[in-house]
């Protein structure tokens, strides 16, 4: 007789946790036990589907910009500024030295505001309020009753990100500012100043964060260091062509790289034209959510990180004084290639030290506030693919176009998909670790969650068709 319907053997059981919480977008996680009561496999099921690539078909490519960006709300920006670069590319031009680098800045600043809002108020209630701590009160609320000057400097810091992208593109969210060809306004003396006058007080939060954050890993955290998501895999990510940190294409941009968790090099100078040459996107019924892979490796071996954590572990260095300090204590503590997707939050930290001294290089460069700010031309080329790094990994977007530079075609390959298969093996990691027959309690189903807040998911951009 099947065990499953023996009443004399224990039973497989499933155990739901719906919704995921503290994370972008609807999904729920599914854990497999087997007769004895050890966890099988963990899922993690994304719910929603949305048709952006369908909807967008027959726009005009000059609208994609700004039809892209309200994909979300999160990540406006990123979708923003890939879109404008994929319009750079059907024009045929080379965008004015100054919007190059404006789109840079406000790429800068939408990582800030978007790795600030992961770290401070969707995550770190977890690790300062405690895991067994009441989950009415495990919240962005429940810290700024127990610590409103960490909870308020995180909202400050968002805060600060947002401000930069509202001065640039006259709105915090949804700004359609970068477009084909360039950007639409230039920026003023005043704004740069502005800016500028806001960085140190953000530089200190970010450097409040990191000390806390490392001083919890030293003492209260070790055991999530080993079993949230710890395990071999490749990443993939942009990379400048001497080597250092790189979030958007242009003329300092070397393409796509690929490693291995033993440093080695799998591929470089991958250019995003080519992506589907080396990429390929496995699907499973169980989810809306697909399984991207480098193609010759095959879906497993081939599964691979991007985002934070992929960044700082492909780069050279950042190329900043303070980042790449903090980058070379990263690597002290987890390894020339960082493995232990725990640290996707350290690396979130970084990375905001890393932008925040680029915005001080970019503002002090006197090209930036140049009033050429816009290439014009027609449809030149009928297919394009652009790329730039988003808070969350590699973001491509690839249109095809007529004659009239109508979309016939739009396919968006997202960071949170490339990170699919990642953070179904971390679900399960910690599942194995924590779940055993009937031990089950609502803060070891937590830790479970964590682990996809680990990789800071945004499955309203993710999943499309």
């Amino acid at each position: 007789m099947n065990p499953s319907t023996d009443s004399n053997q224990p039973k497989r059981r499933t155990i739901t946790i719906d919704p995921v919480t503290r994370i972008e977008g609807h999904a729920k996680i599914s854990i497999h036990l087997d007769a004895s009561g050890a966890v099988a496999t963990a899922r993690f099921h994304v719910t929603e589907y949305r048709g952006f690539e369908k909807f967008c078909e027959g726009r005009p490519f000059t609208e994609m910009a700004g039809i892209t960006a309200r994909i979300c709300g999160i990540c406006p920006v990123s979708h923003l500024l890939a879109a404008a670069a994929t319009g750079d590319k059907i024009l045929a031009v080379q965008i004015p030295p100054a919007a190059e680098k404006l789109r840079r800045l406000m790429n800068l600043a939408q990582i800030t505001q978007s790795h600030a809002l992961s770290f401070f108020h969707l995550s770190s209630p977890d690790f300062l309020l405690g895991w067994n701590s009441d989950p009415a009160q495990r919240n962005i609320f429940g810290l700024i009753a127990a610590n409103p000057e960490l909870a308020r400097s995180g909202i400050r810091l968002r805060q600060f990100g947002q401000g930069v992208i509202e001065a640039l593109g006259g709105r915090k969210i949804h700004a359609a500012w970068a477009v084909p060809g360039g950007v639409r306004s230039p920026m003023s003396q005043e704004t740069r100043d502005q800016i500028r006058s806001r960085l140190p007080e953000a530089l200190a939060i970010a450097d409040q964060g990191l000390t806390l954050f490392k001083q919890l890993l030293d003492t209260q955290l070790r055991e999530e260091l080993e079993v949230f998501g710890h395990f071999p895999s490749l990443f993939m990510g942009l990379v400048s062509r001497d080597g250092h940190w790189e979030h958007a294409s242009g003329r300092h941009c070397a393409g796509i790289r690929v490693m291995a968790s033993d440093g080695s090099l799998v591929a470089d100078g991958l250019r995003e034209d080519d992506y589907s040459s080396f990429m390929a996107e496995a699907v499973e019924p169980w989810s809306y959510l697909k399984f991207p892979y480098i193609q010759a490796l095959g879906p497993e071996a081939g599964s691979y990180r991007v985002g934070p954590l992929a960044r700082l572990n492909l780069c050279e260095r950042i190329g900043s004084e303070r980042a790449d300090r903090e980058l070379l204590e990263l690597r002290q503590r987890g390894g020339r290639v960082v493995t232990a997707s725990f640290l996707y939050h350290l690396a979130r930290l970084i990375e905001i030290v890393a932008c925040l001294e680029q915005m001080d290089q970019l503002l002090d460069d006197p090209e930036i506030t140049a009033t050429h700010v816009r290439a014009r031309a027609g449809v030149n080329c009928y297919e394009a693919v652009g790329v730039s790094e988003a808070p969350r990994g590699t973001l491509l977007h690839h249109y095809r176009v007529d004659a009239n530079g109508l979309i016939e075609r739009v396919n968006l390959i997202i960071a949170t998909g490339q990170n699919n298969n990642a953070m179904n093996r971390t679900i399960t990691q910690i599942a194995r670790h924590y779940i055993h027959g009937h031990n089950l309690s609502e803060p070891l189903l937590n830790r479970v969650e964590a682990g996809i807040r680990c990789f800071d998911p945004c499955l309203s951009c993710s999943t499309h068709a």
